[in-house]
């Protein structure tokens, strides 16, 4: 399958990162109104057709290869093979179908079918019991199906994915109480490869989701390792836990928009050592400096030339910490904690009402390392 992409003003497909090229693909949206737009065209002309062009929101036009076209006198049904570029997603090679069937009179209706999941929570912009189909799409879908059949006609649109329920298992989806299927999403209508926003976003959604069914603390971890240690250590309710990667900074920010009173977070050394710095994007393609602040603060302890110089080549901060415990230097952690909720409240000084702020370290054995204050006063805060 190829994907065109036409722009009024300019034509690219790719984009640039890093020296490299990347294709961009397009979204579940778009693929569901491609599909829609097809099915209700072969029901007026009763005619297969093998291709078909839609304009997305962000004004890029597609052409799409066609697949499983159908019809059956006033029903049509289209399948188009989505395409994440070169930003391969669990949703990469799988057929998004639409079954468009006429009405008797001129509605528009759009449901999901088989492999879209249904709402089952609040906080995503979607009515409980509501097909994940978000807010573009469903514009974008019935504007592609009014289109073809005019202002006279109606037609019944049902979107489905045969694949969507199994595929659904390795998203997000059932954190964000989205069951049974994927989601139709797309705010442009194009996917582009290395973009970190639609990863950001996805993340905060969760967030504004547990924000709007009343939680006012959560528990930022960056990922598996800290929602386990919050189910074993801290023995606290893990809906509490969003992931925030290694956004830390945005989603720090997203707690302050959403007015949480209580932020903690949890994480291993080596990942929540480099916000003690001021990094607040933790990817090391951005910044690293682990042993730089670890040994800037075991010098301010205290610590020997000697420990400070065997703590700097180290390569891990599971290394460094061997290093530390022999030494007796372990109070350090604690101060590295306290820093890095110095760091969030620097970040946060002009908000008129910041949150609380509690930090928590870990080793890669699920051990506390250290922490802002007591580790039980805090645990007993978020129950």
């Amino acid at each position: 399958m190829t994907l065109s992409l036409e722009k009024v003003a300019q034509a690219d497909d790719k984009i640039w990162h890093k020296g490299k090229a990347y294709r961009k693909g397009y979204t579940t949206g778009s693929c569901a109104t491609a599909a829609a737009k097809v099915a209700a065209l072969m029901i007026l002309r009763q005619q297969i057709i093998h291709q078909i062009s839609i304009v997305t929101p962000s004004g890029v036009t597609l052409h799409l290869n066609v697949e499983e076209p159908l019809i059956h006198g006033n029903q049509a049904t289209a399948a188009i093979r989505k395409d994440g570029g070169d930003d391969v997603d669990v949703t990469h090679g799988m057929l998004i179908y639409a079954q468009v069937k006429l009405r008797d009179d001129a509605h528009i209706t759009i449901t999901g079918g088989t492999g879209i999941g249904k709402v089952t929570q609040k906080g995503i912009g979607l009515p409980i019991g509501h097909s994940a189909i978000n807010k573009t799409p469903l514009q974008t879908i019935e504007a592609a199906v009014r289109e073809v059949l005019g202002p006279e006609r109606g037609a019944d649109v049902v979107i489905f994915a045969p694949e969507g329920e199994e595929r659904a298992l390795r998203t997000y989806n059932s954190r964000l109480g989205i069951l049974g299927g994927i989601s139709i999403l797309g705010t442009t209508g194009i996917v582009t490869p290395m973009s970190e926003e639609s990863w950001k976003r996805t993340l905060a959604i969760e967030l504004e989701q547990k924000r709007e069914n009343g939680l006012d603390k959560v528990i930022f971890v960056p990922g598996n390792h800290g929602e386990r240690f919050v189910r074993e250590q801290l023995q606290v309710d893990t809906n509490l836990v969003v992931t925030m990667s290694n956004f830390v900074g945005y989603m720090l920010q997203e707690a302050e928009r959403l007015a949480f009173r209580h932020v903690v977070m949890v994480g291993h050394l080596g990942k929540l050592i480099k916000v003690a710095a001021g990094i607040f994007h933790t990817h090391s393609h951005i910044a690293d400096g682990r042993m730089e602040t670890l040994v800037t603060h075991l010098a301010l302890a205290g610590a020997p030339n000697e420990l400070l110089q065997q703590v700097y080549h180290c390569l891990t901060t599971e290394a460094a910490m061997e290093l530390i415990t022999q030494a007796g230097y372990e109070s350090v952690y604690d101060a590295i904690a306290t820093r890095i909720v110095d760091r969030v409240q620097q970040m946060l000084r002009y908000s008129p009402q910041p949150f609380t702020c509690d930090v928590i370290l870990f080793s890669l054995d699920n051990q506390p390392l250290g922490s802002n204050r007591p580790l039980a006063a805090i645990a007993e805060e978020l129950r």
